[in-house]
């Protein structure tokens, strides 16, 4: 992936935007679709929503910083800046909802939502779907809507999916939140349109929401043991070489530390497994102008340990508005006897909890069985599919069905491929534990 003509007009310092001039839906040049502002015959008369595309997203981000201070869900992975960038990744086709309020004042950004047109995560069925997060490695699928205006913003959205003959009708949710205003406006806005929706999965993830300072935080969310091992760790770590602690937030210097954790996720189990970035070029091309883009406007740095000078572990963080995202983490695999990330988790814990201006951390998980488990918070979490037509549809039962079946299948497998692992080697080692 290389930069492109679109990505270069990305600037903190934007000024206002100027009305699409296209009259008809078409698809863009960088392969999202783009439509000029139109009011949905359902939708309620002061509030308007267009599908737009990467160069009219690079006009917005006067506004979206405002609709975050307002949002009720603010959401990193709906930024213009990631919807751009995810949007060239090859083969790539984006639709991000605009919805606007007109009114007695200035017209007001009320929402965004964005979505890969393709096939739904997780799915065989060869249907294309209209797909949230909208890029890989994005882990949040809600929309960024103003706390005030949520029902009839979503009722506007939702009647312009409806209305469009160049988007699919099926919205397939994954990691959607599961509890806040948001979900429960759409909850009430599907039930007043007919048109039930499909939950798919339920889980929760850990994050980070407390009035406590890290050091009271921490003797709370963690065993005195596990403490004890800890002091123990950084004490020994610290006998051997120099160990230090750092907040790396300048653009120039955290060019640098990406360089340096791009290097130590490749180098660890990430690496082995071809997951990491650096094993397919467009994920690192995109990590690296994320972050330069997002580090501009303060909304991007790496908390990371370092022992003697080398990185120990290393933590990417987003944000958007009042909430800070725990992106990707990498640690040193050679150190790992003496828990580097969990020494790490400590360190920024008391960084965000010391923060008055981040309201709560999204750990990103995918469940909580991961190190971040130690956060005591849990955000419920959903994966769901809903169809924008009102009323719904007989095509919208059956594949949601159909996909339902599959997915619970699907799980039923992989737990009766653990257990049989489990049991093989229980076997070979008779004195084993799972």
């Amino acid at each position: 992936m290389s930069s492109s003509a679109t990505l270069a007009e990305f600037n903190p310092g934007v000024g206002q935007r100027s009305s699409p001039q296209q009259p008809d839906f078409a698809e863009a040049t960088d392969g999202s679709l783009a439509r000029q502002p139109q009011a949905p015959a359902h939708a309620p008369a002061h509030v308007t929503v267009e599908v737009a595309n990467g160069a009219r997203l690079a006009e917005i981000q006067m506004e979206w910083r405002d609709l975050m201070a307002r949002a009720d869900a603010p959401n990193v992975f709906m930024h213009p800046v990631l919807i751009a960038l995810g949007a060239c990744y090859p083969g790539t086709r984006s639709a991000t909802l605009l919805a606007w309020r007109d009114g007695a004042g200035p017209r007001q950004l009320v929402g965004l939502w964005a979505f890969n047109i393709g096939r739904a995560p997780r799915s065989v069925i060869p249907t294309s779907v209209l797909a949230a997060p909208p890029f890989a490695h994005a882990f949040l699928a809600t929309p960024c809507i103003d706390r005030d205006a949520l029902d009839e913003t979503l009722e506007a959205m939702l009647d312009c999916v409806a209305s469009e003959p160049g988007l699919p009708k099926i919205i397939a949710l994954d990691a959607m939140h599961a509890d806040g205003a948001t979900m429960q406006a759409l909850d009430r806005v599907l039930a007043e349109r007919g048109s039930k929706p499909c939950f798919l999965r339920r889980s929760s993830r850990p994050m980070l929401a407390s009035t406590l300072d890290g050091k009271q935080y921490l003797e709370k969310a963690l065993s005195s043991s596990s403490r004890k091992k800890l002091r123990q760790h950084r004490r020994r770590l610290a006998e051997r070489g120099v160990l230090e602690s750092k907040i790396i937030t300048e653009p120039e210097a955290l060019a640098g530390a990406l360089e340096e954790f791009l290097r130590l996720e490749a180098a660890g189990w990430k690496g082995r497994k071809r997951t990491a970035l650096l094993c397919h070029p467009p994920d690192a091309t995109f990590t690296r102008e994320m972050m330069a883009s997002l580090a501009a406007q303060g909304d991007a740095w790496i908390q990371a340990l370092y022992f003697d000078g080398r990185p120990a572990s290393m933590q990417i963080v987003l944000r958007a508005g009042p909430v800070a995202f725990t992106w990707k983490t990498a640690y040193d695999e050679a150190l790992q006897d003496f828990s580097p990330g969990m020494l790490l988790l400590e360190d920024y814990t008391n960084a965000f909890l010391a923060d008055p201006g981040i309201t709560h951390v999204d750990s990103c998980a995918h469940d909580d069985s991961s190190f971040m488990a130690s956060w005591s918070e849990r955000q419920p979490m959903a994966e769901l599919w809903i169809d924008a037509r009102r009323g719904g549809s007989a095509t919208f039962a059956h594949l949601s069905r159909l996909q339902d079946i599959y997915l619970r299948l699907r799980a039923q497998l992989k737990a009766a491929y653990r257990a049989g692992i489990r049991k093989q080697r229980r076997q070979e080692k008779p004195d084993a534990r799972d």
